[in-house]
């Protein structure tokens, strides 16, 4: 029913209030008028209006057996408890007491419609007692006023089955679905020795702590699998007899990518039926749990599969804003330590970098543009307290993207919370301040700079989030750069993926995004074992997600990466010059990579950039930057 909402909402209230009159006025409602709490309360309201009130029957309600009953379900079909699962007990009876079958106490139905219809809901007003009714077509009573009812008896086994409830189960359903519908949850706390185990680890303590992590993995794999056989995990890998041949694994790894290329060009040509033909050949080459190649194929084709059904931006915001836990932030950070050098290399870097330019400093200020967890300062609070001549006066601005909920500040505000435990612990004098926002829309007053403090400002992994001059003419990720100029930082440290798949152009973007993402499937698939739960959710929510989004987005929603040489033109224009690396940091990182991780890591310089990548193929690229 469409129209006046003020009128139909009167429509309604006349319908509700004439159903409700007929159910207790009637003479057959002997079940109810029976009971002496319900006489009490209706004899002052005859009298108010003048009437006799109508004596009570003698008779008693028919006797039913649990094992008779059965429910009336109305003819035409009508679910009056759709949407909400809890009504399913009765969702399809005629819950009028003159069908005595239904088989419930008075108390027990007062109690039951009650419950689930508060009266202090009906004092809100229409417009948010809308909220708590199905839809107007879905009203039982809207057909009650329109229609004869006729009824028809429900099959004893469904009537059976819907009484036989127990009200335990109503309130273990109850307690999930307070659950189902709060905003969030709270997580489980994680000992603080696992934490320092993994944020605190570093010097001759590093290997240790690989290995012993590598040998949790084997665990998880043992359970997984019986018939795992645990290869030297993040090392190098031994040749196996029961290995197929090379030429037939890069063969069928050569057939996938040439599917994959072919249906991304159906799809650029709108050639929609081709395309699915195409990819339903690719699933039967694909797994999530599979070889490097098949993993690939698997989030290759959701990514197209999404881009041909045009819910790319669902499919990315699905995965995207998925809140993460601490506990899956340190799960996914136990594998990057067991299998690849590239956050250690970025956060030793980093910190590095920074304690040997604060030195001197008696107090400091960090801008850290997406602290995400602050996974690399408690590391960098145990360097400072150890400082000559103690620790400055620390204070670290954590800037991170609001979270999806009631409560976008949550994650910046446990991590603050961390980082204050670990200052106070190593007698670090600290400071911190949380800001929810994009790193373009920052206000600049929010970070209350002090001319007294030296100024750092701090970016890993996270500077290709801004869009680029593509999409808007003032671009944000120069503005961001700008921004930091103008705060004037005594050093910069930019850490940037270096991602070739931001091209324009769409199967461009295609084969550079197959070409990037081999060679991260093939580390993975190098480095850790195949049966981890690890790997998997680190492939779905972050490589996974990037490969979708490249494929299935466009405009705002889809991330533009650049290399570390477009990145390097930027800085350049924003004002600043690159610092100088160290030799012997250099040298130690190299020998670190080379004695613990898998022998395919590279580490190479490039004009002040230190690059890491797999197989030659550069991944990350790490830079500091100061004023020029």
């Amino acid at each position: 029913m469409k129209g006046n909402p003020r009128k139909s909402s009167q429509i309604f209230s006349d319908e509700v209030l004439d159903y409700i009159k007929q159910l207790f006025m009637e003479e057959d409602v002997d079940v109810l008028q029976s009971h002496p709490e319900l006489e009490a309360t209706e004899k002052p309201f005859y009298e108010l209006i003048g009437e006799k009130y109508p004596p009570s029957p003698d008779r008693s309600p028919p006797e039913s057996s649990g094992e008779n009953r059965s429910c009336n379900t109305i003819s035409d079909g009508i679910d009056f408890f759709q949407s909400n699962s809890e009504f399913a007990w009765y969702r399809n009876c005629d819950i009028s007491p003159s069908h005595p079958s239904l088989g419930l106490q008075e108390d027990q139905f007062t109690n039951l419609f009650f419950r689930y219809l508060p009266t202090s809901e009906f004092h809100k007003g229409v417009e948010e007692a809308k909220k708590f009714l199905p839809n107007e077509n879905n009203l039982a009573i809207h057909h009650f006023a329109q229609a004869d009812l006729t009824l028809q008896r429900e099959p004893i086994e469904g009537a059976r089955r819907k009484q036989n409830r127990s009200s335990d189960e109503w309130t273990n359903e109850e307690a999930r679905r307070s659950k189902q519908s709060a905003s969030f949850s709270e997580e489980p706390t994680v000992p603080s020795e696992i934490l320092d185990e993994l944020l605190l680890c570093s010097g001759d303590k590093f290997p240790k702590i690989v290995k012993a992590i590598r040998k949790d993995f084997y665990k998880e794999a043992s359970l997984n699998s019986q018939n795992t056989e645990p290869k030297e995990l993040g090392t190098r890998r031994k040749s196996s007899k029961t290995k197929q041949p090379k030429k037939t694994e890069d063969a069928e790894e050569a057939d996938i990518q040439t599917l994959l290329l072919l249906c991304a060009q159906t799809a650029a040509n709108y050639d929609s039926r081709r395309a699915y033909e195409l990819l339903k050949q690719i699933r039967q080459h694909s797994s999530p749990h599979g070889d490097a190649s098949q993993r690939l194929a698997h989030y290759f084709a959701d990514g197209l599969e999404a881009r041909l059904s045009g819910t790319g931006s669902e499919l990315h915001h699905s995965v995207a804003f998925n809140q993460k836990t601490l506990k899956d932030a340190l799960s996914a950070y136990k594998l990057y330590l067991a299998s690849c050098p590239f956050k250690k290399i970025s956060y030793h870097f980093a910190n590095q970098t920074i304690l040997d330019t604060i030195q001197n400093a008696d107090r400091v200020h960090i801008l850290d543009f997406g602290i995400y967890f602050g996974f690399q300062w408690p590391v960098f609070l145990k360097l400072l307290s150890l400082r000559s001549g103690g620790p400055p006066k620390l204070r670290i601005t954590g800037i991170d993207i609001p979270q999806p909920g009631f409560r976008p500040t949550k994650m910046i505000e446990e991590t603050g919370r961390r980082l204050t435990d670990y200052a106070e612990r190593f007698g670090v004098p600290f400071e911190y301040h949380g800001i929810a926002a994009k790193f373009d829309e920052i206000n600049v007053e929010e970070l209350s700079i002090d001319e007294e403090e030296m100024l750092v400002a701090n970016c890993l992994f996270r500077l290709h989030s801004p869009a680029d001059e593509t999409v808007f003419e003032e671009c944000p990720r120069d503005k961001v750069l700008n921004t930091i100029r103008k705060l004037n930082p005594a050093v910069f440290v930019n850490v940037v993926l270096n991602g070739t798949y931001g091209a324009p152009l769409f199967m461009t973007r295609v084969r550079e995004a197959l070409y990037h993402f081999s060679a991260v499937f093939d580390m993975i698939d190098a480095t850790t074992i195949r049966e981890s739960e690890t790997r998997l959710m680190v492939e779905r929510d972050l490589y996974g997600r990037l490969l979708i989004n490249a494929i299935s987005c466009e405009g705002l929603e889809r991330e533009r990466p650049e290399t570390y040489r477009q990145w390097q033109v930027r800085c350049l224009r924003a004002g600043f010059g690159m610092a100088p690396n160290s030799r012997r940091f250099v040298k130690k990182v190299k020998d670190g990579v080379r004695s613990i991780y898998h022998e395919d890591f590279c580490i190479d310089e490039d004009d002040r950039w230190l690059l890491v990548g797999w197989k030659g193929r550069i991944l990350y690229a790490l830079s500091a930057w100061k004023p020029s």
